[in-house]
Formats: C-alpha cells, structure tokens, sequence
C-alpha cells in the first residue's frame, strides 16, 4: 500500500517550544517534520498541527511555523487527536483516506492518536524519523506496538517520494535536493 499526495493528509503532533529541546533527538524530528510539511504545502497535501495546552507548553517550535499557517493549527487537551471532536472533524472533511502522523512524543500523544485514527478508519503512516521521545526506548516501543497494531512505520523519504510518484516533475526538482 503506498502513499498517494492526492489521498493523504499530513498531521504533526505537538512539536512545541517546551517540549522538544528535551526530546533524544531533536534536530532529527524538526528537520524531519519541516521536510513533511514543505513537501505537503508543495503537493497540495492538506496539513494540521497539534499544540498540547499551548499555555503551558509553549506554540510549536518556531522552526516549523514559517511552513504553517495560523489556520492549520488545532489547540488539544487530551492526549490523542482522534479525542478531540473539532480536531476529528477536520480531518476527516478532507476526505482523504490515508494519514501521514509525526511529531512528539512517540510513546504518548503520536502512539495514541495513530491507534485512535487508525480505529477511525484511516489509513494511519507514521513517520518514525520525524517522531521521538525524552528516551530513545519508549520511542522504540511505541513503533514496535503501532506496528503490532497494523499501522504503517515509515520513514520521512519514504513518504516524500511516494508522494512525488515520479522523478523529472517541477516538485520533483524543487524537493528532492531537500533530502540529500
């Protein structure tokens, strides 16, 4: 089952001021997830961003906003975005079947909104690349259970060239250099 631009939805998950410079590899999720949302404002894949009690973890992290408009960021109490109805609601009126989930942290909000998605009815993908945890093990055994729950693990480059399909189109040349 691969990826499709035009059947996929892109959500990144709590990637706040607060939260992660503490995460075990943070460069690697904002790289990751800033590659994620070029390609999708490219692709014309719809986005949404998830902040976990802004006012106290802080918006997410400057180094994605300048991807983000203020429209594509939802505000959430609970852990999971499938828990929250306004959130649910948006994602699921772009009528797209498959979800492309990143963000922080693994073992938490993105492992509980993948499960939560996924018995939704969507085709759940997490990026693990663009996901991590204060520790590397709960990170790890978050992607051992998703896959054990039949969700897709995959990783950022995986997701990009699924969604450009072919090689020698004008998005083919504009994205590729960004992964090399």
């Amino acid at each position: 089952m691969l990826l499709s631009a035009a059947q996929s939805g892109l959500l990144i998950i709590d990637v706040q001021e607060k939260l992660a410079p503490v995460m075990s590899d943070p460069r690697r999720v904002l790289r990751n997830c800033g590659l994620l949302l070029r390609a999708a404002g490219r692709l014309a894949v719809p986005s949404l961003v998830s902040e976990q009690y802004p006012r106290g973890i802080g918006p997410t992290v400057v180094d994605l906003r300048q991807w983000i408009g203020a429209e594509a960021v939802a505000e959430k109490i609970h852990f999971s975005c499938a828990d929250e109805p306004a959130l649910l609601e948006r994602l699921r009126s772009w009528n797209r079947p498959q979800l492309v989930l990143a963000g922080i942290e693994a073992h938490i909000c993105v492992l509980q909104t993948a499960l939560g998605l996924a018995g939704q009815g969507f085709q759940v993908f997490v990026a693990a690349d663009a996901c991590a945890s204060r520790l590397p093990a709960n990170e790890a055994l978050a992607m051992d259970r998703l896959r054990q729950a039949g969700v897709t693990v995959v990783g950022t480059e995986m997701v990009l060239f699924e969604w450009l399909n072919r090689a020698g189109t004008p998005e083919f040349k504009e994205l590729s250099p960004l992964i090399r």
